[in-house]
């Protein structure tokens, strides 16, 4: 292996009973970047809401919860949280090689928003006389067609792509990916999902900036050829 390509810093909060503090959040990300040794670790920003609820979020019943109040959503609403776990991330980077990507990104607003966050929490540090490296990756996960088809867009702004299969999928064939109704319905290999994941490596690459995988069809042997073909960077399996 040459890294981590999805840390899903969701399951800190999970495990806690109210939110982790900074100084919580820098143990876990410095142990993780330490133990690699240099090899890039990326660290996806908290992904609460829809099917992973935390009691003390206080987060509203939803009738589509998995079309709702989720991840970059929450952390508009609530900066202050972003905030201390930003410059958890950007002091453990002074540790290793760390790298941050945001999920459920549909709109340059989110990216711009999240790049004034970083700049926010690299003043306090500084301002507190505290280390983090300047060389942290902002990236973000390609994971609606909404995202995808603003690729192009999204690629001048940001430093890489991870493209989420997963919810990628759920939502071009408007399926549910845990009804088991829809279980022979649901096709990862449909050509709109293929098309989409296509236009997202081309517009990264016109762009210079690198292009992952990192949801179930990474470990897809069959689509593998293709996913070489289109010359994809890597594979978060």
């Amino acid at each position: 292996g040459e890294g981590i390509g999805l840390f899903r810093s969701e399951f800190i909060y999970l495990d806690s009973k109210t939110y982790p503090t900074e100084e919580e959040q820098f143990v876990h990300y410095k142990e993780v970047v330490e133990k690699m040794k240099g090899k890039e670790v990326i660290i996806r920003t908290l992904d609460i809401g829809a099917d992973k609820k935390v009691d003390y979020f206080n987060l509203p019943q939803e009738e589509n919860p998995a079309l709702g109040y989720r991840s970059i959503r929450i952390c508009k609403d609530r900066p202050a949280m972003f905030l201390d776990q930003l410059m958890a991330l950007y002091r453990a980077s002074a540790y290793g090689n760390l790298s941050i990507m945001v999920p459920m990104i549909i709109s340059l607003s989110e990216v711009e928003f999240v790049k004034e966050m970083c700049d926010l929490a690299k003043s306090n540090l500084r301002l507190r006389g505290i280390p983090y490296s300047e060389n942290v990756k902002i990236g973000i996960m390609i994971e609606t067609p909404a995202a995808a088809i603003m690729s192009d867009v999204f690629a001048k702004h940001v430093d890489f792509f991870s493209i989420g299969t997963n919810d990628l999928s759920q939502y071009t064939l408007a399926l549910d990916r845990v009804n088991p109704l829809l279980d022979k319905t649901f096709n990862p290999h449909h050509r709109a999902i293929l098309r989409l994941i296509k236009m997202t490596i081309e517009n990264a690459h016109k762009n210079n900036i690198p292009v992952g995988i990192c949801g179930e069809l990474a470990r897809d042997e069959k689509l593998l050829p293709f996913f070489v073909s289109l010359g994809i960077d890597e594979l978060s399996v």
